[in-house]
């Protein structure tokens, strides 16, 4: 893949900075995680729910997650299944086992603190270079490049001057990354956030709001006549009769009862038997899912 990583001058990428962190100041939203009391654990926690999730689904059940479960260790205290009950129809539910886990090894490995040095977040079960690095910015005001899709669409208009970037992150957007970074932590922290909020809010997928973008002007995209993508076409994800529906739908079951449910009950979810069992066998396989001896099934204990 050709490299377009883009080459600022430091001059430049310094005016990149005051322009975003001026208006995330200004327009940034009000979010719960965002405020000093969330503390690490509810960075933690709204990072691992926001993952191809939307702000406003997450909301109510971060709420009542952080109401329920305050630290970790009260989440790893419970069954395994009651943080998959909780997470509710969020989607791609291996996330709540993968929050449990890492509940329980900072209980166990770090006195119930969610550790602030990135090595340890990233040795916990479930976190990967991009949660460890977003928990130790946004939690605790560390210098780290923190590549979300909305940071990297940011960073490939205004910088690389394409429309949107590479599937999965290459090694030049890491390099562009890093070189964007500011020096001090406090900065680089900020700038995390920053670009992160403008990607979500002006810089979007579809629809971008140049008119309301702080650095419109020295956007290389915008600035080149807003070139097309040129390669494949984006196409978003499609969900109505999808594997992915029909585990929804036996995990809704499953949520909603706190005895063991029958085989009948989930036969009634789905018309079709075979993507049926297939959709059961992979819940069980994940771990979402414990089937019992007397042929029942339930949340995993």
């Amino acid at each position: 893949m050709t490299d377009t990583t883009t080459a600022l001058a430091p001059t430049d990428a310094v005016s990149l900075h005051a322009s975003v962190i001026a208006w995330f100041d200004e327009h940034a939203r009000d979010l719960p995680w965002r405020r000093p009391e969330a503390g690490a654990w509810g960075v933690m926690v709204s990072e691992f729910m926001l993952q191809q999730t939307p702000v406003s689904r997450v909301l109510p059940v971060y709420e009542q997650w952080l109401a329920r479960w305050p630290r970790p260790a009260d989440l790893a205290a419970e069954a395994p299944g009651e943080a998959v009950r909780a997470w509710g129809r969020l989607g791609y539910p291996r996330r709540a086992l993968r929050l449990h886990g890492a509940a329980q090894a900072i209980a166990e490995r770090h006195g119930g603190d969610v550790p602030s040095e990135h090595a340890q977040l990233l040795a916990l079960p479930g976190i990967g270079e991009y949660t460890a690095a977003a928990v130790a910015s946004f939690a605790y005001g560390q210098r780290h490049t923190v590549l979300d899709t909305n940071v990297r669409r940011v960073f490939a208009r205004a910088a690389s001057g394409i429309q949107y970037p590479p599937t999965a992150t290459t090694a030049a957007e890491r390099r562009l990354a890093r070189t964007l970074l500011p020096d001090d932590q406090e900065t680089a922290a900020r700038w995390a956030a920053a670009s992160m909020e403008l990607g979500a809010l002006v810089c979007t997928a579809r629809n971008e709001d140049c008119a309301r973008c702080p650095i419109a002007g020295q956007c290389a995209w915008r600035l080149a006549g807003k070139p097309a993508h040129e390669g494949a076409a984006r196409r978003g994800q499609t969900y109505a009769g999808t594997d992915r529906q029909v585990r929804g739908k036996l995990l809704a079951v499953l949520r909603a009862s706190t005895a063991p449910v029958p085989q009948s009950a989930l036969d009634g979810v789905w018309h079709e038997p075979v993507q049926r069992a297939r959709a059961l066998d992979g819940l069980v396989a994940d771990g979402l899912v414990e089937p019992l001896e007397d042929g029942t099934y339930q949340l995993p204990s």
